[in-house]
């Protein structure tokens, strides 16, 4: 998994948009919107990546240096988790590519230019450019121009389980 945070205007305020990705199908399973770039917000996405995904062991969360990532807060949640944390050197956006790209997608192919009417508005919005768009309909190079979701999909139809031993 990575995460970053991204600031988008909506109306006469900068909200924040955390996000978690799946680095295997580049899924976003994780998302949460406030209007302060805080602990709490990237928390909030962390915890619905990791319940979306059914409590997996054995992860890794990628992110960069951010003080939401490395506040004591953040790093007890992954703690908890039992989520290993890896972090960007400082300065190289490089390092969380992915992220990087998905929030150059959003701005680029999605957000108004002039960013949202609402925060309301920004919410409805980033939630069906996600659930309905990045993941369900936009191909992706990276999965040989499958979307996430097919991606996903393929991967488990190729290696269902072959006998059960009960």
């Amino acid at each position: 998994m990575c995460g970053d945070v991204a600031y988008v205007w909506s109306g006469n305020q900068w909200l924040y948009l955390a996000v978690v990705i799946d680095l295997f199908s580049r899924k976003v399973i994780g998302w949460a919107i406030s209007k302060s770039p805080n602990t709490n917000l990237t928390a909030k996405a962390l915890s619905i990546a990791f319940e979306s995904r059914g409590k997996p062991e054995g992860v890794m969360f990628h992110s960069d240096q951010g003080c939401h990532y490395t506040s004591k807060q953040f790093r007890q949640l992954l703690w908890r988790y039992q989520i290993k944390q890896s972090m960007s050197r400082r300065g190289n956006c490089w390092d969380n590519a992915p992220m990087e790209r998905f929030f150059r997608i959003f701005k680029t192919e999605w957000m108004p230019i002039a960013g949202y009417a609402s925060f309301y508005k920004a919410k409805v919005e980033i939630t069906q450019y996600i659930i309905r768009y990045y993941n369900k309909v936009r191909p992706h190079q990276y999965n040989g121009g499958l979307t996430p979701n097919k991606s996903e999909q393929l991967f488990q139809s190729e290696h269902k389980q072959v006998a059960n031993f009960t």
